[in-house]
């Protein structure tokens, strides 16, 4: 019985003595954090940044990543670094941002984070870009880095996302283009205005914008119709021009209709149509119906924050479409340089597919060359057409000065001396007759049709003597004193043509 009572009051005091105790004692199997310590880093890491504390929480993860470089948690304690700087704003924290992402996704290309790095790199771009008519740097840039999101990660769930905010910052940049060749127009700069509105309309045809863009296209084109028909020139010359400026109205006008045939400028370039005496097209039920999604889809912008846009920096993007796929490779850009060598070769009558830096060449001559029966001929013979045909032919050294020189670098005249004062040697042959007078370049003898001289072959293939090549040397130079003066055009007595 004394027995029994001693071992309960033994336990009585083992009991009482624990539960009296302050200590804790942790055990190693019911607690796994006891056994890893880079997991514990990263917890802690991650409640510092969940209080805002981005100091304390970034240089917890750099311990982690620099004690165990072989953690698990490494990648994760990255990407938590690029989010702190992220998290924190301001310019120089989201450039921070910027490098962190990047170094993310080069050591963990394949991870399903990096397509969210690469996002949160062009988000940056993103909440930075300025409004159209201001620095447009960061909206380039966060076009390249969402079209490289959207390229690089064809199978990531934030695509949608991805492309969405594509269609916006591509809204902004098309905004910009546009005011840009409105610009030109006003100032009566029609080529450039040509080319900076025929690379937005091929670019960006998702902008909201996109018939008025191409109704002051075909303005463009018509200004210019009005600066060829005001200037003196070659006739003929100035209707070629004239029939290509039409062209490039009628399809700037066409397309209109065709792409866009429920916005607000598909009346207009009918009548226009119409006015140049051109073929009207009917749109499709699929172009119809594109475009009529295209626009239900747009949100037009509240009166109160069309008020507080004039005091906000970032630019409204409420005119973006929400369907349709945004432009993911740049087309050609048109230079206004192009549009004026066009303009010159239409008037020149050699189209505007041809390069204007071509050269051709004709051969004049008949182009037979040596018979069955007969040698190969020799460079140092003369050829048959440089002897006129009632000419003996030579049969020594002293061959009739017809003959064509042998020397490739002899100088020949090119035109008659201009002094007619001008002594002449009176030369005569062995028998005592006076020599002819010498050939001229530019001149074809009787009797050799087919000569080929030096001088007489123009570069478009013509004989400078013919008179196709001088009428088409002066269009030429008409086309380019007016293409030139597009450049310097006086509003003073030059109706305008674009309505602003």
């Amino acid at each position: 019985m004394l027995r029994r009572i001693a071992v309960v009051l033994l336990f009585g005091v083992l009991a009482f003595t624990l539960a009296c105790t302050n200590k804790k004692i942790n055990n190693p199997i019911a607690n796994v954090d006891s056994k890893q310590p880079d997991k514990v880093l990263f917890d802690r890491a991650m409640d510092a940044l969940k209080h805002n504390r981005f100091d304390v929480g970034r240089l917890t993860l750099e311990t982690l990543i620099n004690t165990y470089p072989d953690s698990e948690f490494i990648a994760r304690a990255k990407l938590a670094v690029a989010d702190s700087w992220y998290s924190e704003g301001g310019s120089t924290s989201l450039a921070q941002a910027e490098i962190e992402y990047k170094n993310f996704e080069i050591f963990f290309p394949n991870m399903p984070e990096a397509a969210e790095a690469q996002l949160k790199i062009a988000n940056i771009h993103y909440q930075q870009m300025e409004k159209p008519d201001r620095d447009y740097t960061h909206a380039v840039r966060a076009e390249e880095e969402y079209r490289q999101l959207i390229l690089q990660y064809p199978d990531s769930k934030l695509l949608p996302e991805a492309k969405q905010r594509l269609r916006e910052v591509q809204e902004v940049i098309a905004a910009r283009e546009f005011n840009v060749g409105r610009f030109y127009c006003l100032r009566q700069s029609y080529p450039a205005a040509i080319a900076r509105l025929r690379s937005l309309v091929d670019k960006y045809p998702l902008y909201s914008k996109a018939d008025e863009a191409l109704y002051l296209l075909g303005q463009a084109y018509e200004g210019e119709i009005a600066l060829v028909r005001s200037r003196a020139g070659n006739e003929a010359a100035k209707a070629r021009m004239i029939e290509d400026f039409t062209k490039g109205a009628a399809e700037a006008y066409s397309r209109i209709l065709t792409r866009y045939p429920v916005m607000d400028r598909a009346d207009d370039a009918k009548a226009r149509l119409l006015a140049l005496h051109q073929a009207v097209p009917k749109p499709t039920k699929a172009a119809v119906a594109q475009n009529k999604a295209e626009e239900d889809s747009r949100r037009e912008a509240s009166t109160f924050s069309k008020v507080l846009r004039s005091f906000e920096k970032h630019p409204s993007v409420a005119q973006a479409t929400k369907v349709g796929e945004p432009t993911l490779v740049d087309p050609t850009p048109v230079s206004a340089s192009e549009v004026m060598l066009q303009a010159n070769r239409a008037a020149m009558g050699t189209g505007g597919a041809s390069d204007s830096h071509s050269v051709s060449v004709e051969t004049v001559g008949t182009g037979a060359g040596p018979g069955p029966d007969q040698p190969a001929p020799r460079s140092d013979t003369p050829p048959a057409d440089a002897v006129p045909a009632d000419s003996p032919a030579p049969t020594d050294a002293s061959a009739p000065p017809a003959a064509a020189p042998t020397d490739a670098n002899e100088l020949k005249p090119t035109s008659a001396p201009a002094d007619a004062n001008e002594l002449k040697p009176n030369v005569s042959n062995d028998n005592g007759q006076a020599l002819p007078p010498p050939q001229q370049v530019n001149e074809i003898q009787a009797g050799t049709p087919g000569q080929p001289a030096s001088g007489n072959t123009s570069a478009s293939g013509g004989k400078s003597g013919d008179p196709s090549a001088s009428s088409s040397t002066d269009a030429s130079d008409d086309t380019d004193a007016m293409v030139a003066s597009s450049k310097h055009k006086k509003k003073k007595g030059i109706h305008k043509i674009v309505p602003f």
